[in-house]
């Protein structure tokens, strides 16, 4: 690929792309960060999305069909030295190839006018690996939209976007709404309410064989360490834990949102009530 490289991290466009690691900045000019190469080609599949992109010369090169998509729909490429790329890279082990994209969440009225069958509800969810990663899950249980409340983490945080692995931009996002207001809403639209908690008065097999995830369902995620408040718990038709069989202490959150979501995919299928989709192992 022809073209002069950025060797000066002080450059205007490498400066302003910087700044949005920060959650002010991205907020202000409703951008942000999707780093990897997995990360930008689901970006790109989006019209729109992808307002400029930097790469390195051997990500360029090694990645010439990002590179093509990009240009195909004239989105600015800025070639950048290592060392500069290195100033904008938030992972270890930088992969050479960043995107800036524009804001993707979807308004919430808009998801609950929408029917939803399967949404995940983050409630003072603070980690941002988590959050990303339970974003992920959700995507790949067939969900239909992920909710990030005003008391979790940023979901444009890079962490969280890095975590989603493009699940970003796979499914409908919401963001700033209060966990309250989201429960109540989704309540209302005829959807069963689930709280997962370690604390939980029914098991998961419990409330499979009962019948509670068969239809429309949102689950409930809390915070890491302290779990769902209770004014939370009061919302839900059903607080539910993921039993554990062995000797570990518990689950991570992560791990019990996608425990659970699939549980839920899977009673909605075996109800006729989900749409099939093909599962991938990745």
């Amino acid at each position: 690929m022809a073209g002069a490289e950025l060797t000066d991290p002080r450059a205007s466009r490498v400066t302003a792309a910087r700044r949005l690691v920060k959650r002010a900045f991205r907020a202000r000019g409703r951008q942000f960060l999707a780093e990897g190469p997995q990360a930008v080609g689901e970006a790109l599949e989006q019209p729109g999305v992808v307002r400029e992109l930097f790469a390195t010369r051997p990500a360029a090169e090694r990645h010439a069909h990002l590179i093509t998509a990009a240009e195909r729909s004239g989105i600015p490429i800025h070639l950048v030295s290592g060392e500069v790329f290195d100033t904008l890279a938030q992972t270890v082990t930088p992969q050479g190839v960043l995107a800036v994209c524009r804001f993707v969440d979807v308004p919430f009225d808009e998801v609950v006018a929408s029917g939803p069958l399967l949404v995940a509800l983050l409630a003072y969810v603070r980690d941002p690996g988590n959050a990303g990663t339970v974003l992920r899950c959700a995507d790949a249980a067939g969900s239909d939209a992920v909710i990030f409340t005003d008391a979790s983490v940023d979901v444009y945080n890079p962490k969280c976007v890095r975590a989603s692995a493009g699940s970003l931009f796979h499914l409908p996002v919401c963001v700033g709404v209060r966990p309250v207001e989201a429960a109540n809403a989704l309540r209302a639209e005829g959807l069963t309410v689930l709280a997962a908690d370690g604390s939980g008065e029914v098991d998961l097999p419990t409330a499979t064989s009962q019948g509670l995830l068969s239809g429309p369902t949102v689950w409930i995620f809390g915070n890491e360490a302290w779990g769902l408040p209770g004014e939370i718990r009061d919302l839900a038709h059903a607080v539910v834990r993921v039993p554990v069989f062995g000797r570990a202490e518990s689950l991570n959150l992560a791990t019990a949102a996608a425990v659970c979501l699939y549980s839920s995919a899977n009673a909605q299928r075996a109800a006729g009530g989900c749409r099939a989709a093909e599962s991938t192992v990745g």
